[in-house]
């Protein structure tokens, strides 16, 4: 499946099925039934796509199996008010708590993300990227790139909490409340993705420019031209 039919099943599956049935389903379906469908199907998207498409278990999709769990259970927490806003910010929290605790026992979390960026695939490169990694510079971008995330994730946790406070003003198993989800996640499901892709975007141009700080170049060539796994053997053999 090519990169750009992925994101849109993203997109259709995260926000548009979802509020497809809060807006047209809630009356024959019921508001109660209607929201949990309307809060599983991404969860369950998630789950399909780790199983049959990615099918690959690592750091990245156990984090985002971690966070698919999380919604999936709250969605059957029927809340509404104060509540609700907390619950349907739950994925941030998730997020603040698994970065912020990290850095808080010295292990940034960004280390293992770039760790499976980059694959790998022998003990022996394994070995040469975590003494690369341990490099005091390489150390404080990961640790700052975390940072960059956590941040990230707390602002759109507050602006998602915001939103959701004073839009979903309803009681929850009305009607009502099932429109004023759908409204709010119109917008938040789509333009809270914005910062966090950014958020990523500048964490791994930072650990990208620490990493490449500490690797040699191949003669006649930039370094983006090279290989990562190249330089990284060319800098053990100067070493």
């Amino acid at each position: 499946m090519s990169r750009s039919t992925k994101l849109i099943l993203d997109i259709a599956m995260g926000a548009v099925v979802p509020i497809l049935i809060l807006n047209y389903l809630t009356r024959p379906l019921g508001a109660v039934n209607a929201y949990i469908l309307s809060a599983l199907v991404p969860v369950a998207w998630v789950f399909a796509d780790l199983l049959f498409i990615t099918r690959r278990f690592n750091f990245i999709t156990s984090y985002v199996g971690l966070s698919a769990i999380v919604r999936g259970v709250l969605a059957f927490w029927l809340v509404d008010g104060l509540l609700f806003a907390i619950k349907d910010s739950a994925g941030f929290i998730v997020a603040v708590l698994v970065f912020g605790g990290s850095i808080l026992v010295a292990r940034p979390i960004m280390r293992y993300f770039l760790a499976q960026s980059l694959d790998p695939d022998t003990p022996a490169k394994q070995a040469s990227l975590d003494k690369l990694l341990d490099e005091r510079p390489v150390h404080r971008a990961l640790v700052l790139g975390t940072v960059v995330i956590l941040a990230g994730n707390a602002l759109a946790g507050l602006v998602n909490f915001y939103l959701n406070l004073i839009i979903v003003t309803a009681p929850v198993r009305t009607e009502e409340f099932n429109l004023q989800v759908a409204r709010v996640n119109a917008i938040t499901r789509i333009a809270l993705t914005i910062p966090e892709m950014l958020a990523f975007g500048l964490a791994f141009w930072l650990l990208y420019r620490a990493l490449f700080a500490h690797l040699p170049r191949e003669e006649g060539k930039d370094q983006l031209e090279s290989d990562f796994w190249e330089l990284v053997r060319l800098r053990e053999a100067q070493s």
